[in-house]
Formats: C-alpha cells, sequence, structure tokens
C-alpha cells in the first residue's frame, strides 16, 4: 500500500452486522487517533458497530483484550492500535514483544478475530506515514483483516 492509495474496501460480511471493540492505546495520540479514524470509516462502510476503550499503553493492550474476552459484553471482533517508537534502551525491544506476542496468545486462546495495528518504528515520522488519515494506513489495514476473520468465523460456523 502507498501513501496515496485508496481506503481499502471491506468484504461482504455474511449474516448480522458485527460488533467490534476498538482497544487503543493513546501513548501517542496523534498516530492512534489516526489509525482510529481510518479503522472507523472501514467499519462503517461494513455497517459494523463499533466500540472502543482505551488503555494506558501498548504493553496493557493484550490484558486488555482478555479482560474484554471474559466480560459479558460480546464482540465479533477486536481491533488493538498503538505505537511503540524506539528508544535509547532495550525497552523497546520488551515492550514490543510482549505485546505482541500477548496479543497473539489471547487471540489464538480464544479464537479471537482480531486485527493488529501496533506500530513498533524508529520515529515517529514512520509512525505517521503509517498512520495518515488517507492511504496508507494501518489502522484500516487491521479493520480488514478482523472483518476478513470475521467472514471466516462465519463460514466455518455454517458449515
Amino acid at each position: 500500500m502507498k501513501l496515496d492509495d485508496p481506503m481499502p474496501k471491506p468484504p461482504v460480511i455474511p449474516g448480522p452486522a458485527p460488533k467490534i471493540l476498538l482497544i487503543r492505546a493513546p501513548y501517542y495520540g496523534g498516530i492512534v487517533d489516526g489509525m482510529t479514524s481510518a479503522a472507523k470509516q472501514v467499519l462503517e462502510a461494513a455497517h459494523a458497530s463499533v466500540e472502543s476503550i482505551e488503555v494506558a499503553g501498548a504493553y496493557e493492550l493484550p490484558q486488555a483484550l482478555r479482560l474484554c474476552v471474559k466480560a459479558p459484553q460480546k464482540y465479533d471482533g477486536f481491533i488493538a492500535l498503538g505505537c511503540v517508537v524506539r528508544g535509547e534502551t532495550d525497552h523497546y525491544e520488551f515492550i514490543c514483544s510482549a505485546t505482541m506476542d500477548g496479543l497473539m496468545n489471547v487471540a489464538l486462546q480464544h479464537a479471537l478475530c482480531l486485527g493488529t495495528a501496533v506500530l513498533t518504528v524508529d520515529n515517529l515520522m514512520q509512525a505517521q506515514v503509517r498512520s495518515h488519515e488517507t492511504g496508507h494506513n494501518k489502522g484500516a489495514e487491521a479493520a480488514i483483516a478482523c472483518l476478513k476473520q470475521i467472514v471466516i468465523a462465519r463460514q466455518m460456523a455454517s458449515a
């Protein structure tokens, strides 16, 4: 996807409109807001209902996902949004690894439809390019990924 590419189109989703939960880690607010906006555009085009919650940082995303899975409110899919910028210490490596591994572990353990846009970048310029309001936006890509997983889950449920 290039910077000037159009917003991706969502897949056709069988059955009722999906319910999606966005889990946002707005430590870098402008970056996460840009990804949120693009994700919501894709979800709106798919007629999905969307709710969102916020956590302190990327490290808390897997924990929040696990808490939401255990809650009585049920969702068809989840989208995790965040950004980690490399600093001068090893902290970056630990946070990125724990966050991504944690999200995948929860998704696999609970068979979740999860789209992930946790940017792991060297600098804010890289994050801005990936969270721009139009074109190349990882939030839109995460929404598409989540919706495609929902399509698969529904197809397998009716097979």
